[in-house]
């Protein structure tokens, strides 16, 4: 009986590692991956303020963005004919904010379905969360240099992190 329990245990085993072309290594299963679970939060998140503020770009139009921008113009006292919010506050049309909230909106989807994916724990979404977290890598390193404040470090951190977490998901799948 030992010996039946023994060799039926060694079926599963073997069965387990040719199901999973990965090897015992990698568990497939989503709950056994809580980082990637904390990561899919933050980009779901991440996707559904895009929507909103998509969304938000719609429904106010140019007009009150314009008035905000000469608002911030006479407020810190800047030059209205020269300038980057000068320029910005010239810029301002429908073309330009319809153009805007379409970019938002595709930010916001790509987000929400990579936390999906995170969630689920495809190897895609790891790749992409990996790639996409590397590009955010040296704006956040230069913008350490340059203030060297807390915020910065603790962001350039939570970003390695990330990449980490991700590249080390997509490294277990591949042994």
């Amino acid at each position: 009986m030992a010996a039946a329990s023994d060799s039926s245990s060694g079926m599963s085993e073997q069965h387990d590692s040719e199901q999973h072309p990965n090897g015992p290594h990698y568990n497939p299963d989503p709950h056994a991956h809580p980082g990637l679970h904390l990561i899919a939060l933050v980009e779901g998140v991440k996707g559904v303020l895009a929507l909103l503020a998509a969304s938000g770009l719609e429904i106010i139009g140019p007009a009150p963005l314009q008035r905000w921008a000469h608002a911030l113009i006479a407020r810190f006292q800047l030059d209205p004919d020269h300038g980057a919010m000068a320029w910005l506050a010239q810029s301002i049309n429908p073309g330009v904010v319809h153009f805007a909230a379409f970019v938002v909106l595709l930010y916001g989807i790509l987000h929400i379905v990579e936390g999906w994916g995170l969630w689920r724990a495809k190897a895609w979404a790891s790749f992409l969360g990996c790639i996409t977290a590397s590009l955010y890598l040296p704006f956040d390193i230069y913008a350490f240099a340059t203030h060297r404040h807390w915020l910065e470090a603790v962001v350039v951190l939570i970003n390695v992190i990330v990449v980490w977490v991700l590249a080390h998901d997509l490294f277990v799948r591949r042994r």
